[in-house]
């Protein structure tokens, strides 16, 4: 999708602060974090959001590629949290599907 934000950075046509990338997925330091340590999980292939992940196999693959960034990003021994926020109500602001992974502090509950 030419116009969207995180196909470019997929596409490195812009640049990101990659932390890890594999043939399905790219992982980049969120530009506006909302915890000490804050990355996001983009798929290579663009999906609007999470209702458009029909691929079991991928569906894990990304799943896998948190949690392998959760533990290179050294969030193993106190927690992280991950977000996946969907369609307007669900705050989703870039309709790229796309992990949030956050860590570094307590998380609070409810989260919003």
């Amino acid at each position: 999708m030419a116009e969207c934000i995180f196909c470019k950075i997929a596409e490195k046509k812009i640049p990101a602060q990659i932390e890890l990338e594999d043939d399905d997925f790219v992982v980049f330091k969120d530009i506006n974090p909302q915890a000490p340590v804050h990355y996001l999980l983009i798929p290579k292939k663009h999906m609007q959001d999470i209702t458009e992940l029909q691929d079991e196999k991928l569906a894990g693959r990304l799943l896998m590629g948190c949690v392998a960034a959760a533990q290179k990003l050294g969030l193993f021994t106190h927690g992280f949290r991950l977000v996946v926020n969907t369609k307007n109500h669900g705050g989703q602001t870039v309709y790229h599907l796309h992990f949030h992974i956050l860590g570094g502090r307590h998380m609070g509950w409810p989260p919003g």
